[in-house]
């Protein structure tokens, strides 16, 4: 199977004065079109940083990041986020949902930045998948958290990406909630054959994907298969 995302001695350093804190270490790995994959390892472990790296949000000191083929280095922020609106889909840990427009007027997002036309019967739909056909005209306050994290599931997989990255995507719901959303997000992943890279501390959630990469101090430290894909 074709790779995805390839990540070679990837380093991510800042400078604070004369101190240089590395975020991230040489850390190598490749990603199959498909695949499930958790990214863990406890807080300040370098996970988001590697997330945002992967997606071509921020450039590495050193190494590289090739994504659907394309190494994202080489490429202009322009050029980058033209990468990532054409192959990728973000399902964040806060929503991230604009509070003046409606919960369809949110999922319509993406493809209306590329210029798409006649896109409501599509996110229609789309909103009917994830439970939420009745309350569409909402605005974000007026839904729940869950509801909320719904739309925001919707509007990922609206433009059919390659590759989605979800940071934490159950971190502010309560269980009941976050079980309910979980079994949303691999459903859909699954009917959609995107491939998914997600970032969490929870390893119940980490349990549902095919495998494990294990950060620590900024150190890919475990790659570990959970089954065979």
């Amino acid at each position: 199977m074709d790779q995805i995302l390839e990540v070679n001695d990837l380093t991510k350093s800042f400078f604070s004065g004369e101190n240089k804190l590395t975020v991230l270490d040489t850390i190598s790995f490749s990603i199959n079109q498909q695949d499930t994959i958790s990214v863990v390892g406890p807080s300040g472990s370098g996970k988001t940083t590697l997330l945002g790296l992967c997606a071509g949000l921020d450039l590495p000191s050193s190494g590289s990041v090739s994504l659907a083929g394309i190494k994202l280095n080489a490429l202009s922020e322009d050029d980058r986020a033209y990468i990532r609106n054409r192959y990728v889909g973000f399902i964040f840990q806060n929503f991230q949902l604009l509070p003046t427009i409606t919960a369809l007027e949110n999922v319509m997002i993406p493809l209306e930045l590329r210029g798409e036309k006649g896109l409501v019967p599509k996110a229609r739909e789309i909103l009917d998948r994830v439970g939420l056909g009745e309350r569409m005209d909402h605005y974000p306050l007026q839904l729940s958290g869950g509801e909320q994290q719904r739309v925001a599931i919707a509007r990922a997989f609206f433009s059919s990406p390659k590759i989605m990255f979800a940071d934490e995507p159950t971190g502010n719901l309560d269980e009941e909630t976050a079980n309910k959303v979980t079994s949303l997000l691999f459903d859909i992943n699954r009917e959609e054959g995107t491939t998914l890279v997600l970032v969490t501390h929870n390893m119940e959630l980490a349990a549902h994907t095919d495998r494990i990469l294990q950060l620590k101090g900024g150190k890919l430290i475990a790659d570990k298969q959970l089954r065979v894909v």
